[in-house]
């Protein structure tokens, strides 16, 4: 972030040459110079490149407010607020004003009355993009007096009369004033409350009781919403949207890709070392991920086989938070064992992925037909996504050799108390484990302290994956995996 414009006064904003523009037209400059440079319009968002972020940059170079429609967890709110970074870095107000108003064009009586006492000498501050965003989210109880204000007792108490417009106290809406308001869950406002959402829309102006305030409001305004076929808390009144420019539809991660992408961006799954300070990372930063990336395949995979399958209510959908938490209970199951085991580096395994199931069900609702089954839907979806994974990295590879050392009779163990050096080691040499780091993990380094944990989960995977086509067998419980033949 760089240092606010060294000027304070509006006189010296004018000689600075500073030019006014609304929020809308700020918006849609920069917008235009971040498309004519190649940069990336909203940065961080994943899996809109070809659907939703057109739509905005369309509704933002036409100067519409817009609500955004998408099932929970699609990233509604994230995309919201990724539209700060295009505000200007800096900008001026009035230094003291309620609504951050720009010192050319002062709206409230206070203002306007102070530009007129001090003219050029009007003292200036400035406010960085990051405080020109509101939002609130939409209750039941929300007020007319939360969103857009109220007669405020104590200006009353302090002598002003009814009538005198200072005693108006200021909601949020108008409080982000030359700035990004965003309501999420619209529908959950009540009509009533909506209703007063029409002026600040269409005429730019705030009613509060029996004040007519002649505000022109200088906003954008975005709402989120469940589409209405599924929210049955509310909807959104016919007259509020018909007032937004435009609706923006939401989905989730079309191709696996971006679904690995979004969990990968999303999820902390860095292993912090318990010998570093503040902040820091172990060597695992640099390049071995605490979750291996076949793991986090199978995720990815799960997540949408979930999302897709027939017992769970397609009209709730299920989040991207689901494989995101789904990702991180998996690194504290690795965590956990690397405590108990006394490793010093933890790298998740094939043994820590039934810890998912539990944690996950309660982020998915089912349909009623399936009440009571959902652990075992959960479970059966698990293996599928393994399975899926298996054929796509390991496909063609030869593990026969690996394979061969179960005919006499070997057993392998692993689980919650089996550290990465303990299964190596009930294995011994392994043929072709070079490969196998290949096709699993090509970007991974395989040298320094987390290249045993890697290897071990590589190794665990390909256990998984003959059992998987019924070339080994496998026997689970208590915490407990054993493979053999």
């Amino acid at each position: 972030m760089t240092d606010a414009p060294d000027i304070s006064t509006v006189a010296a904003l004018r000689a600075a040459g500073h030019v006014h523009r609304g929020v809308k037209a700020e918006l849609r400059q920069n917008l235009i110079a971040r498309l004519a440079s190649g940069l990336p319009t909203l940065p961080g968002i994943v899996g809109f490149d070809d659907t939703v972020v057109p739509e905005m940059e369309r509704a933002l170079l036409a100067g519409h407010d817009m609500v955004l429609l998408g099932e929970r967890g699609q990233g509604k709110t994230r995309l919201i607020r990724t539209l700060i970074g295009l505000l200007d870095e800096w900008t001026p107000v009035i230094a003291g004003s309620e609504l951050n108003e720009h010192p050319y064009a002062p709206i409230t009586p206070a203002s306007i009355r102070r530009a007129a006492d001090l003219g050029d000498e009007l003292p200036i501050a400035w406010r960085h993009r990051s405080e020109r965003y509101g939002e609130k989210l939409a209750t039941p109880d929300t007020s007319v007096g939360d969103l857009i204000g109220d007669i405020d007792p104590i200006k009353v108490a302090e002598g002003r009369s009814l009538g005198d417009p200072e005693t108006v106290h200021y909601g949020l809406v108008p409080r982000t004033n030359r700035g990004i308001f965003a309501i999420n869950e619209l529908p959950d406002l009540a009509e009533r409350i909506q209703v007063s959402m029409l002026n600040v829309l269409e005429e730019r102006d705030i009613q509060v009781r029996g004040y007519q305030l002649r505000l022109p409001l200088d906003l954008l305004l975005v709402a989120s919403a469940n589409p209405e076929d599924y929210t049955n808390r509310g909807r959104i009144i016919t007259p509020l949207k018909d007032r937004f420019g435009a609706e923006i539809r939401t989905h989730y991660p079309i191709d696996l890709d971006d679904e690995l992408q979004l969990i990968a961006q999303e999820a902390a799954v860095l292993w912090d070392s318990p010998d570093a300070g503040a902040g820091s990372t172990s060597d695992i930063a640099h390049g071995a991920p605490l979750v291996p990336s076949h793991l986090l395949e199978v995720v990815a995979r799960f997540a949408r086989a979930v999302r897709e399958a027939p017992q769970v209510d397609q009209r709730s959908g299920v989040s991207a938070r689901f494989a995101i938490a789904a990702v991180e209970t998996l690194a504290a199951s690795a965590v956990r064992r690397a405590a108990i085991t006394g490793e010093t580096i933890a790298v998740a395994r094939v043994s820590d992925l039934p810890s998912i199931v539990p944690a996950s069900r309660g982020k998915v609702e089912f349909d009623d037909a399936d009440s009571g089954r959902e652990f075992e839907v959960l479970e059966h979806l698990l293996r599928r996504a393994v399975a899926e994974t298996s054929r796509a990295r390991l496909a063609g590879l030869d593990l026969r050799s690996l394979q061969a050392k179960f005919d006499d009779g070997l057993l392998v163990q692993s689980g919650d108390t089996v550290s990465a050096d303990a299964l190596l080691e009930q294995l011994g040499t392994i043929p072709g484990l070079a490969d196998l780091l290949e096709r699993l993990e090509p970007d991974s380094v395989h040298e320094g302290p987390a290249t045993v944990g890697i290897a071990a989960a590589a190794v665990e995977f390909a256990l998984e994956g003959l059992y998987l086509n019924k070339r080994l067998a496998k026997e689970s419980g208590g915490g407990r995996t054993v493979y053999g033949a």
